[in-house]
């Protein structure tokens, strides 16, 4: 047992962490923030630092990077950008990019992923829907094969990077029902594709106002008949749910150490200012309601890094050496994304508490934070009672799925 980080990666850690004490101050966030965009120098910077699709093979235009070094990248940029927006764009292209990469044709290769890797196009997940985002299996969009060709009829909502997309050109991972499903198995018939975003029939809405993480658009996406060769489609027909969970895994891993990096800023900032603020004659770091209150987030932290680590080693010893099963890792993937988040919130919530008033203006750029990691507390990729079923499936067993 060996809790270091190998030389390599350490080393990476720093490097990163340097780039973004250059180029994503604070300040600099807050920019991005008001005006709700992520520069493109940005995009372009962090795909020559090698970050963009990272974990996708070299020959592919990624960095072949293992699911831990992709964490610690996750976890820096965390740290650095606490209104999550630039994470959000890190993680979604990096768990989607991987999945597309890892089923998709040469063609989808050539057309996105390198170009992705580059900085010069995005690519993201569409899959939840009007009618919901928890009961992936329950999608109405329709795929029907004409020829060569699939008809892809249907509207996704609250997808990531739809403006990025239409800027930078690209487009999303998704998932359609191309069979009628099986009696007890809704899961079965469904096919994935890549989506381009400037497909003939595809239109897309208006950008949602959202709470928090503004720099990164939220919006819709409608398929009205649009034709697509069968070279879009990404793994085998009627298998996209199963690619679908397999690029919900990996992204909620990186929210995980996503949210690790944003709560240990918080914690950080907190307790330069509870040294500094002066009540009764003292600095408040002296009292024990702050304090106790400090230990308790800090251990709870450590123990939660702790958790993210050891599950992103298991993920790449899944992948490289087939040590544990895809759903051994599953049942600790949805452990980081029911704990981490709400822990993330929670740390910000009290360091703003610890701040009183200036922690409730926007001089203050905690509240950055508190907006952005709602997203993650809410459900972004996978919500909390979905994390808590899955992990009861894998103790208890199938009989005692809720649903069935």
């Amino acid at each position: 047992m060996n809790f270091a980080f190998t030389e390599e990666q350490e080393l990476f850690r720093k490097a990163v962490r340097e780039w973004c004490s250059k180029e994503l101050t604070l300040e600099k966030v807050r920019e991005m923030d008001n005006k709700g965009e992520i520069p493109r120098e940005i995009i372009k910077e962090l795909a020559d630092l090698g970050l963009l699709l990272m974990t996708v093979p070299e020959e592919h235009g990624g960095a072949g990077a293992d699911w831990t070094t992709a964490c610690i990248a996750a976890e820096e940029l965390g740290y650095a950008d606490i209104s999550i927006a630039v994470p959000v764009l890190f993680l979604v292209e990096t768990a989607w990019g991987f999945v597309t990469d890892k089923y998709c044709t040469e063609h989808v290769r050539e057309e996105v992923i390198r170009k992705a890797a580059r900085g010069e196009a995005f690519i993201g997940i569409a899959s939840t829907e009007a009618s919901g985002g928890s009961d992936v299996a329950a999608i109405r969009s329709t795929g029907t094969r004409d020829g060569d060709h699939w008809i892809l009829n249907g509207e996704k909502t609250y997808i990531s990077g739809t403006e990025e997309a239409k800027k930078l050109g690209g487009g999303h991972f998704t998932l359609v029902r191309t069979s009628p499903p099986p009696p007890g198995a809704a899961h079965r018939g469904m096919t994935a594709f890549f989506l381009p975003i400037n497909a003939p029939g595809v239109e897309v809405g208006k950008r949602f106002e959202e709470m928090g993480r503004m720099a990164i658009s939220t919006g819709s996406i409608v398929m009205d008949n649009v034709r697509l060769p069968d070279a879009y489609r990404i793994g085998e027909e009627g298998k996209g749910f199963y690619l679908t969970m397999e690029g919900f895994d990996n992204a909620r891993l990186l929210i995980g150490a996503t949210c690790l990096g944003a709560a240990q800023r918080a914690l950080e900032l907190g307790m330069q200012y509870i040294k500094e603020r002066k009540a009764f004659g003292n600095p408040i770091g002296k009292y024990e309601g702050i304090q106790f209150d400090l230990a308790d987030m800090w251990s709870e932290l450590e123990a939660l890094r702790s958790l993210v680590y050891r599950t992103a080693w298991m993920n790449d010893e899944k992948y490289k050496r087939g040590r544990f099963t895809p759903l051994e890792v599953t049942k600790y993937i949805s452990a980081v994304k029911l704990k981490v988040p709400p822990f993330a919130f929670k740390v910000f919530e009290h360091v703003m508490l610890w701040m009183g008033a200036w922690g409730y203006t926007k001089d203050c750029p905690l509240e950055m934070g508190l907006r952005g990691i709602m997203s993650y507390y809410i459900g972004a990729e996978g919500a909390m009672n979905i994390q808590r079923i899955i992990i009861a499936r894998e103790l208890l067993g199938r009989d005692y799925i809720p649903y069935k």
